[in-house]
């Protein structure tokens, strides 16, 4: 089969072509937007419709929803496939997710709830995995120098969400407003499984919002739900921010943590500060290599796991995560994972698996196996075009 891959330059994008290469099929890919981000719909317009003139192809395929894509495939009547792994992707709230030749497949089970009543027949959920292949080669080429380098008792690899923040432009002039909006942040901190923040958000609490930030604006032919949008896009990564900083420096104080990110580290003075680390080949060894791998997901992701875990199950390293409504539904916890659903647990379980050092690497081996058995990314991708094709491998 010949896949036309339109890029945008996610990490997910060279293992998923990997993939669909070891299976069989030929990928050829648009690569455009990797270097330029102030690409427009009309120079997407042509270089998709462009490359489909040139070729015959089964289908066209991203990392998350591109509208202009979708409406190019739809004139052709190509089958446009893909798989959504961040939250919030705003660009699911256009029209063109109704468009008849998509397929599109969501991680998160609750944004499958929310978007599959705007294309039933289109619209899939898929969870995440790991390339395995890449990652066991990978970890057969770790050195003494890796050993040395990157062994450590606890790391945590990712941004702080300080700079990728807009509810930081919040002034809070409005007292009344700020109050309320601190105190459904900090709820929000307290309580894991569930996510209310949508809830809590009344007509006038959106209107005063709107008037104290620059708010996001959807496009004109879009479903526009500006309570999803401060919800997600606003409140959703403040309280992300927030429960990094507060437990990163609580595990700091009593832990040896290794932190690897971009963001400002200034407000976590006593962890140790490694830089960034390489996607493909530094973070799945520093996974492998550390005792306990710690998991805070985006609060923006309600329900389903993100690509994190799986990259840490995959290098085969221990995973510590706050708690997901989905992870049950696919792992055991205390036996290929484990989880917390707060700071004193989160600090409890730490100290724990750091004395229990047999029962920590059974776990991670546990973990490790069952990912890799049932839920690699090439199942994933399996399921995923069983789906599309109508093979009957679309078992998820």
């Amino acid at each position: 089969m010949n896949i036309l891959f339109y890029r945008y330059d996610s990490i997910c994008e060279p293992d998923l072509m990997a993939v669909f290469t070891r299976l069989g099929h030929k990928v050829t890919q648009i690569t455009e937007e990797m270097t330029n981000k102030e690409l427009g719909a009309k120079e997407q317009l042509g270089l998709v419709s462009g490359a489909l003139k040139k070729q015959a192809f089964q289908m066209v395929f991203s990392i998350n929803f591109f509208p202009v894509v979708s409406e190019v495939c739809n004139i052709f009547h190509i089958p446009y496939v893909c798989w959504v792994v961040d939250s919030p992707v705003m660009e699911l709230y256009s029209h063109s997710v109704r468009n008849s030749w998509n397929r599109i497949f969501l991680f998160d089970y609750a944004l499958y709830e929310e978007f599959s009543p705007e294309n039933p027949q289109g619209i899939f959920y898929l969870p995440l995995g790991a390339e395995y292949e890449r990652l066991d080669s990978l970890m057969e080429t770790i050195t003494q120098e890796d050993q040395s380098r990157f062994s450590a008792d606890v790391s945590f690899v990712g941004s702080l969400y300080t700079e990728k923040c807009p509810y930081n432009r919040f002034q809070g002039k409005n007292s009344y407003l700020k109050g309320y909006l601190d105190g459904i942040i900090e709820a929000q901190l307290k309580v894991y499984g569930y996510n209310f923040l949508e809830e809590c958000i009344s007509d006038q609490i959106l209107e005063d919002f709107k008037h104290e930030v620059p708010f996001y604006r959807f496009p004109e032919k879009s479903n526009q739900n500006e309570k999803a949008a401060m919800a997600h896009l606003y409140l959703g990564n403040k309280v992300t921010e927030q429960e990094r900083l507060c437990l990163l420096k609580s595990v700091s104080e009593e832990y040896a943590l290794d932190l690897y990110t971009g963001s400002d580290v200034s407000m976590l003075p006593k962890v140790h500060y490694k830089g960034l680390a390489r996607t493909m080949t530094e973070m799945p060894k520093i996974f492998h290599l550390s005792k306990i791998n710690l998991n805070f997901t985006s609060k923006p992701i309600r329900t389903g796991l993100p690509l994190r875990i799986w990259d840490i199950l995959g290098a085969g390293g221990f995973v510590l995560t706050n708690y997901q409504s989905e992870i049950p539904e696919y792992f055991e916890i205390g036996k290929d994972l484990e989880t917390f659903s707060g700071e004193e647990e989160l600090l409890d379980k730490i100290g724990y698996y750091l004395e229990h050092e047999k029962e920590r690497e059974q776990i991670a081996e546990n973990g490790y196996h069952k990912a890799k058995e049932q839920y690699s990314l090439e199942l994933r991708v399996q399921q995923m075009l069983g789906l599309v094709f109508d093979t009957g491998e679309d078992e998820v």
